[in-house]
């Protein structure tokens, strides 16, 4: 089936680059995602948002080891089954520096804007994004066979950007998606959000202004 990053509960979908294979499930009551990367040439793999339903991502992992795991922020309903996961698989827990005091599971690897995070021969860049939480991340794969794909958590979604608080915590968030995202990287940019279906950059583009003029 050709991936188009709508998913069901039950049925993950898999899209196969050239170097790097990606998982996509939906997971719990708030249809979180989470995403299984995996190396091609190391077997690596990286879990992106243990969020909920620890069976179903342990057998999405199989009897493979999981190396490591990334928790993109800190609301619970992203780390719902990550002490689970930890307890069986014992990979590094890696989270946006700013957002470990509010997950329950201790970070082996805080991190901050402009890191990278190697999956074997794959690296991801981590990207801070202020607003929806102080520590929200998301993370860059910039496929060297093709073009770049994006997981931002729940900092942009199709439509608009992630829920903020505040009109500060708005326009925090917004600006880092403007200068960190939309005025760096190409259309084609493929983005994988925390909830639903996925989109692109190009899709989002035009209607930048209209998220600021709305106010969320």
């Amino acid at each position: 089936m050709r991936y188009h990053g709508n998913v069901k509960p039950g049925s993950p979908q898999v899209r196969e680059l050239a170097d790097l294979i990606i998982t996509k499930a939906s997971v719990g009551p708030m249809d979180n995602n989470a995403y299984l990367l995996q190396c091609r040439s190391t077997g690596a793999k990286l879990l992106i948002d243990a969020a909920a339903e620890a069976g179903v991502l342990l057998q999405l992992l199989g009897d493979e080891p999981l190396d490591q795991v990334v928790t993109t922020h800190r609301h619970g309903d992203h780390w719902g089954a990550l002490a689970d996961i930890v307890k069986a698989k014992a990979p590094t827990t890696i989270a946006g520096a700013a957002d470990t005091d509010g997950i329950p599971v201790a970070t082996d690897r805080p991190v901050e804007g402009g890191e990278t995070i190697g999956v074997g021969g794959c690296k991801l860049e981590v990207i801070h994004l202020v607003g929806h939480t102080p520590g929200s991340i998301a993370l860059l794969y910039d496929d060297p066979a093709g073009s770049p794909h994006l997981w931002t958590g729940d900092s942009l979604f199709p439509g608009g950007a992630g829920k903020t608080w505040s009109a500060g915590d708005f326009e925090s968030l917004v600006n880092d998606l403007e200068h960190k995202v939309f005025d760096r990287l190409p259309d084609e940019t493929w983005v994988y959000p925390g909830h639903g279906a996925d989109t692109t950059l190009g899709t989002e583009r035009p209607h930048l202004s209209a998220w600021r003029e709305r106010g969320w």
